[in-house]
């Protein structure tokens, strides 16, 4: 077995967070008291609301910005998102869904070994950093991507992706280059996160055990 080896891995997207905004004012306590499935948070000035399907929880602001987590891909994201716009629009809100984006993405990879993790950091530093006594991953930085790995002596990978847009051509090159061998669940979308897991092979195979 060698890192060029083709190799089965998993990723899991876990969840998609997306923001965006209603372009008017939000009035917190007529959502609180006319909204279904909502809790009011009126000591931090704000409200959440869940929806079922797709299965997400929206953090609503008076100003208008709405945060949703949950998703499993960046279309459940934008649909569960645009549902939620309608729900504040049967409210009697003049709402119109604006300046949408993903703006994080969270997924889990399992390695087919288990990872040294003084030796895995010890080889990759300063991108790793190990404090066993605080925390039992090392943390991976790729500056490239935005992306947090946090790597576990089991093989287990948590992949943190701070989503950028991209252009169509960069999109289309970017799917290009991806190895067959990383194949997310849900697609071709979040492919950087793909990507992370791609980069970080070839180093987490040096240190299996």
């Amino acid at each position: 077995m060698d890192a060029d080896s083709d190799v089965a891995l998993d990723i899991l997207i876990t969840n998609v967070v997306c923001v965006f905004r209603t372009r008017c004012h939000l009035n917190l306590r007529k959502i609180a008291l006319e909204g279904a499935n909502v809790i009011y948070k009126r000591d931090v000035g704000k409200v959440l609301m869940k929806l079922r399907k797709p299965r997400i929880t929206a953090t609503i602001w008076s100003s208008g910005k709405v945060i949703c987590t949950g998703a499993t891909s960046e279309e459940e994201a934008k649909f569960g998102a645009r549902r939620l716009a309608r729900s504040l629009q049967k409210l009697g809100f003049q709402v119109i869904f604006t300046d949408f984006k993903v703006v994080n993405v969270l997924a889990v990879c399992n390695m087919p070994f288990e990872i040294r993790l003084p030796e895995f950091t010890k080889n990759n530093r300063p991108h790793a950093s190990y404090e066993p006594e605080l925390h039992p991953a090392v943390c991976y930085r790729i500056k490239t991507l935005r992306a947090t790995l946090q790597i576990f002596s089991t093989g287990s990978i948590t992949v943190t992706d701070h989503v950028r847009q991209l252009s169509d051509a960069s999109a289309r090159e970017n799917n290009h280059l991806l190895d067959s061998r990383f194949c997310p669940k849900t697609g071709p979308n979040v492919k950087a996160v793909a990507s992370a897991v791609e980069q970080i092979y070839p180093f987490v195979f040096e240190s299996r055990k």
